[in-house]
């Protein structure tokens, strides 16, 4: 099989638009997958790499959300098949390190996709030039087609829709596992979720199917906190209306508090809400860096505990399926979040929009 052309959006460096080229990507080698991508999640991820509150290498295909078909199987890969629909997992655990070993491959120290493909003698997509070009968490979903690790492809039912597939490999993974993985809620416990973007809205789904109650969504955009209704939130509130709902609500505060947007300030509030005894579960991502203040005294006083959840302690080959099938049995109303479809060239209109905090989620359909 001869290298073959396919169109990307190259990241070149911070505050500078994303570059759309047809690249040259190689066969798959040992180990690897040649994926057609048929859909891609626009994430705050990589919004935070195009502002610039993110360092990461430049000439890289940006995007690590997304799903596609199978086209071509490299030596060694066992249990894929071509034509098989996969969501690609932005994280390729080693299975080797000390957080493997224990079941945490979230936290894995050397998963094949932070460097696959970044440097010499690996590198799989490059200019016509000759100048390589990286695959952002060893993906790159903004592109036609792309290379993965094998561990990477996790294939799933092929009656899942692909947007909704694209939105399983980051999003609704990271909202649905920080409830059912991190904090694991348990029926008739009260939920707060700060943020009702996609992976808010996803912890708000995962929250209800949980069997909490209530459920209440906490946005500063009235728009938002409709589909946090639609996604079955109880109630909804804006920051400054927080304390006094949930006062009326439980009293004491709830019992487990989701930050889902990432800002220092509602961390903060994300603390102060949680109950004595009670759990405060981070799961948006700040800016690099970014530090919040707590009332230490109180925290250890009232017992309160604070988590972080990565990619919502998952396991992809476990979760995605698992996720997909809630998905078409009717338990979890995934495509609330598909806010608009855009091809290639309009990610900066979607960047754009992600900046006015203006609906859930941007997909890029190929």
């Amino acid at each position: 099989m001869a290298a073959m052309n396919v169109r990307a959006a190259v990241f070149r460096g911070p505050h500078r638009p994303l570059s759309v080229e047809t690249l040259l990507l190689d066969p798959p080698g040992a180990g690897e997958v040649l994926v057609r991508m048929v859909a891609s999640g626009v994430c705050h991820s990589d919004l935070h790499v195009v502002d610039g509150e993110w360092s990461r290498p430049s000439d890289v295909v940006l995007g690590h959300e997304g799903a596609g078909v199978v086209e071509a199987l490299g030596r060694g890969v066992e249990g894929l098949a071509v034509g098989d629909l996969v969501v690609l997992a932005w994280t390729a655990p080693c299975i080797a390190c000390p957080a493997c070993l224990r079941a945490e491959p979230w936290l894995c120290a050397d998963p094949r996709g932070s460097g696959h493909r970044l440097s010499p003698p690996q590198v799989r997509l490059r200019r016509r030039d000759g100048s390589p070009v990286g695959a952002y968490s060893g993906i790159g979903t903004f592109a036609e087609r792309q290379l993965v690790a094998a561990e990477a492809a996790i294939p799933v039912d092929p009656g899942t829709p692909p947007e909704i597939a694209a939105l399983i490999g980051c999003a609704v993974t990271t909202g649905v596992g920080a409830v059912l993985n991190t904090a694991a809620v348990r029926p008739g416990q009260s939920v707060v979720v700060i943020g009702a973007g996609g992976v808010g809205l996803s912890s708000i789904m995962a929250a209800v199917m949980a069997g909490a109650q209530p459920v209440v969504a906490v946005d500063a955009v009235p728009a938002k906190l409709l589909l946090a209704r639609d996604a079955g939130a109880t109630h909804t509130a804006d920051s400054g209306g927080a304390r006094a709902l949930l006062a009326e609500l439980t009293d004491a505060g709830a019992d487990h508090v989701f930050e889902a947007i990432g800002l220092r300030e509602t961390v903060e509030l994300a603390v102060d809400l949680t109950r004595a005894g009670g759990t405060t579960t981070l799961v948006g991502m700040t800016p690099q860096g970014e530090r919040a203040s707590i009332d230490v005294y109180g925290f250890v006083e009232q017992g309160k505990r604070l988590l972080g959840s990565n990619y919502g302690s998952a396991v992809p080959a476990r979760d995605f399926p698992r996720i997909c099938a809630l998905y078409l049995d009717g338990r979890l109303p995934l495509d609330l979040l598909v806010t608009e479809r855009i091809r290639l060239d309009g990610l900066e209109d979607a960047f754009a929009a992600m900046r006015r905090r203006d609906g859930a989620r941007r997909v890029v359909v190929f």
